[in-house]
């Protein structure tokens, strides 16, 4: 069974059916689907179903296409709180950003390379830009 990290901790997945985001579409209950999002794919349709979906995995394709990480955070802004899941040539160093854009699972193509990524979630004690978890940036913080 594939491993991946997800919520700081390394577990197995979970098998499933995760569905393009047309497949999705055509479904006729939303009710605890998965959906795959690729980059260009229109993810509006998602919007009036987040309470609906239990994983919504992004793709990354090349370590070099951000879409993913816009993806991630319009989800959570919109109030997505399932599992949001980086999939695909993201690299050990982008995890810390992935997390900052809401993404709370990570399947890396090699997963010899789980344990010392999740290392990688807790480089940084503090952070000076605001993230979707803390939407202040630190000087709004001082005191």
């Amino acid at each position: 069974m594939p491993k991946l990290i997800k919520n700081g901790g390394i577990v197995d997945d979970a098998d499933r059916d995760i569905l393009t985001i047309e497949q999705w579409a055509a479904l006729d209950s939303k009710t605890d689907s998965a959906v795959q999002l690729e980059p260009g794919d229109l993810i509006d349709p998602l919007f009036e179903h987040l309470d609906e979906l239990t994983l919504v995995a992004v793709n990354f394709p090349v370590f070099t296409d951000g879409r993913g990480f816009s993806y991630g955070r319009e989800l959570r802004e919109k109030g997505y709180a399932g599992e949001l899941r980086a999939v695909g040539a993201f690299i050990r160093d982008q995890l810390d950003y992935l997390s900052r854009c809401g993404f709370n699972a990570f399947q890396l193509e090699d997963e010899s390379q789980l344990p010392a990524a999740l290392t990688s979630l807790d480089q940084f004690s503090e952070r000076y830009q605001a993230d979707i978890d803390q939407p202040q940036p630190l000087f709004r913080r001082r005191s």
